[in-house]
C-alpha cells in the first residue's frame, strides 16, 4: 500500500525516527544550497543544516501540519543561519571584489544538480536562478544578515511578504522595508553589466576557452594564457585579501606555478560557471597532487576573471586526492 507524504509527515511529526529522517534528507541538498547562500561557505552551509535538522526535531511538535513541511525547514534554516551570523559578526564592508570575503567557497554543479533534479521541483528554480554565482554571493555578504534572508526569502525563493515576515519574526512592514534596503544595496554593489555577474550553462565557446585554458596551464604558457585573457582580467585568491589585476600578472604567476612542478588540469563546474582543477607533482614526487580550483567569468570569448581557491573542497567535486 503506497503511503502519502501526508502519512509520511504525521509520521515523523509524531516521533517516527526512520520516517522523520527519510523527510528531511529529502530536503537535504536544497536546504544546503540555501544556507550556502547566507553564509557564502561550504562547510559551514553544512554545519547550519546538520543543526536545521536537529532543531526540526527538537520542535517538531510546533509544526502546524498539512503541506508545510518544506517551508517549514526552510524557516528553521533560515533562523540557524542568522543565528551563525550573529555569533560570528561576520560581514563584508565592501564588495570592489571577491577578495573583500575572504571566507567564501565554491559550490559544485553536480551537486547543484541533485538539489534540483526535475525542472518542475519547486526548488529548481532557487538553484538554477543567477542567483548562485561568486559576484551575487559575495554581494550577499554586505547586507546586514535579516536584510539578507529576505533578499534571499523574496527574490530567490519567491516567498510571499507574510512568510517572509514570518519566518523573520517582524512584521510585514519590517519584511518589506528590509527587502528594499537589500535591493539598493545589491544594486550598487553588482557589476552594472549583468553579464558580469549571471551564471548560465557554459555555451560550446565557453567550453572551448576552458580546454585552452587548461592546455596553456599544463604546458606552463604564459602567452597562451595571456591570449585567453581580458586586459582588465581580475585574478582573486581567498582568503589573500588583495586582487591581482591585468594581463601581466599571468607571467608572474605562471613562473611561480614553473617552480613549483609539472601540472595536470581536469575540467570541472562551480557555481554554474566554469572551473579547472589543478594537480601539482612537486619536484621528487610520483603523483600530481590536488592543489587548486580555478572557477572563471568568461566575458566576450575572454576570461574576465579567475576566482583561485584550495583543494579542500575536491572530495564534494567528485575529484580524487591524486592523479
Amino acid at each position: 500500500m503506497t503511503v502519502s507524504t501526508e502519512e509520511i509527515v504525521s509520521a515523523a511529526i509524531a516521533g517516527d525516527e526512520p520516517a522523520f529522517a527519510a523527510l528531511t534528507e529529502r530536503h537535504r541538498r536544497e536546504l544546503h544550497v540555501h544556507c550556502y547562500r547566507m553564509l557564502a561557505s561550504f562547510d559551514e552551509a553544512e554545519d547550519a543544516v546538520q543543526e536545521t535538522f536537529l532543531n526540526a526535531w527538537r520542535g517538531r511538535s510546533g509544526f502546524e501540519g498539512g503541506s508545510q513541511f518544506r517551508a517549514w525547514l526552510y524557516r528553521i534554516a533560515t533562523n540557524v543561519c542568522l543565528d551563525m551570523l550573529r555569533r560570528n559578526s561576520r560581514r563584508a564592508t565592501g564588495m570592489r571584489s571577491i577578495a573583500e570575503v575572504p571566507w567564501i567557497q565554491p559550490y559544485p554543479d553536480l551537486l547543484l544538480d541533485a538539489a534540483a533534479p526535475a525542472d518542475e521541483q519547486p526548488e529548481a528554480v532557487a538553484i538554477e536562478r543567477e542567483t548562485i554565482s561568486l559576484a551575487f554571493l559575495a554581494a550577499l555578504q554586505v547586507l546586514p544578515p535579516r536584510q539578507r534572508a529576505a533578499l534571499i526569502a523574496r527574490d530567490v525563493l519567491g516567498w510571499p511578504a507574510s512568510e517572509t515576515a514570518s519566518a523573520l519574526g517582524t512584521s510585514v512592514a519590517a519584511a518589506n522595508s528590509a527587502l528594499q534596503r537589500a535591493r539598493a544595496t545589491m544594486q550598487s554593489h553588482l557589476p552594472p553589466r549583468r553579464a558580469e555577474w549571471s551564471a548560465h550553462e557554459p555555451s560550446a565557446q565557453e567550453r572551448a576557452l576552458l580546454e585552452q585554458f587548461i592546455d596553456a596551464h599544463e604546458r606552463l604558457d604564459a602567452e597562451g594564457a595571456i591570449a585567453l585573457a581580458a586586459r582588465d582580467l581580475r585574478i582573486t585568491m581567498p582568503p589573500h585579501p588583495v586582487p591581482f589585476d591585468g594581463q601581466d600578472v599571468i607571467r608572474s604567476l605562471m613562473a611561480d606555478a614553473a617552480a613549483m612542478g609539472d601540472w595536470r588540469v581536469l575540467p570541472a563546474a562551480a557555481n554554474r560557471m566554469p572551473a579547472a582543477a589543478g594537480y601539482l607533482r612537486r619536484p621528487g614526487d610520483t603523483l600530481f597532487r590536488a592543489f587548486k580550483l580555478d572557477v572563471m567569468r568568461m566575458e566576450a570569448g575572454l576570461i574576465a576573471e579567475v576566482t583561485v581557491f584550495n583543494a579542500e573542497l575536491f572530495p564534494a567535486f567528485g575529484l580524487l586526492p591524486t592523479l
